[in-house]
């Protein structure tokens, strides 16, 4: 008999206990181009996803598929090193499994990244942009379906889906270390193309200042199974009906590893203060 939902999260929670031991508080989810601050990890253990019994094994460049458990910033931490993109043909359950799994083992923080394109005026490729709201136009939410009390309730409030304490901390390490941090609202699409410019164009009328392909079915878990989440985009690309230029996946990955030194110290200082 296939094993139910539940039962999937369980046996994932309990394989990761008993092979790694002690647990983190604290888990952060490194996005595309932004696996650098693995290297500032003291690193106790690692897990492949290919031996995570139920785990989706990730598919994109950039993307390595590993758990990694260690110390950033004076804290124990859990890191996903790669993602599950609804792109890729996982469904949100599969996209949506790992949080679960992180709750499950007692992960209270989650922080998310990811690369994104920019439509804000203000925007410059390399800007790093810490989230405070999403707009979610993927054509499914993760928590379609039957509602496990379990897990959260059936209507969870996304009013502070980003932790607003989490953005003011942020705020005050870029303005003591004189660091360029935006602001802004992140539009969660399927991909996998990058917009169109009349797309780049609607996004930012309807209130976006970045769009990307991830984060927000993973936001939207966090929120049910009651964590606090902190998210940054790195913007890494410009579009609108005025920029001409064209993404490409080389080019997202190239902007990020621009932003990574100004990404890694906010999230380093973060996890001292907490």
């Amino acid at each position: 008999m296939e094993k139910s939902y539940l039962e999937r999260i369980q046996e994932t929670a309990e394989f990761i206990k008993i092979t790694v031991g002690e647990m983190p508080k604290i888990a952060i989810i490194l996005g595309t181009g932004l696996g650098d601050l693995v290297n500032h990890i003291e690193i106790k253990r690692e897990l492949d996803y290919h031996d995570i019994p139920n785990f989706p094994v990730s598919t994109v460049e950039g993307h390595s598929g590993k758990l990694i458990f260690g110390n950033l910033g004076g804290k124990y931490i859990m890191a996903m090193q790669g993602r599950f993109h609804y792109y890729e043909g996982y469904d949100m359950k599969e996209v949506t499994f790992p949080v679960r799994v992180m709750k499950a083992v007692g992960v209270e923080t989650l922080f998310v990244s990811n690369a994104a394109g920019g439509m804000n005026k203000e925007f410059k490729v390399g800007d790093v942009m810490v989230i405070t709201d999403h707009i979610n136009l993927f054509p499914e939410n993760p928590l379609r379906g039957k509602n496990y009390n379990e897990l959260g309730p059936r209507f969870p409030a996304m009013t502070e889906a980003y932790s607003n304490a989490y953005i003011n901390m942020a705020d005050d390490i870029a303005k003591e270390n004189n660091v360029r941090l935006m602001h802004g609202v992140y539009v969660g699409t399927p991909g996998p193309t990058f917009e169109t410019p009349a797309e780049y164009e609607y996004f930012r009328i309807i209130g976006g200042d970045a769009v990307g392909m991830s984060t927000v079915p993973e936001v939207i878990v966090a929120n049910h199974a009651g964590m606090k989440v902190f998210g940054v985009s790195v913007i890494t690309d410009l579009g609108g009906k005025d920029i001409k230029e064209v993404p490409t996946h080389e080019e997202v990955q190239k902007a990020a590893v621009k932003a990574q030194p100004v990404m890694t110290l906010v999230i380093k200082q973060m996890l001292e203060r907490l």
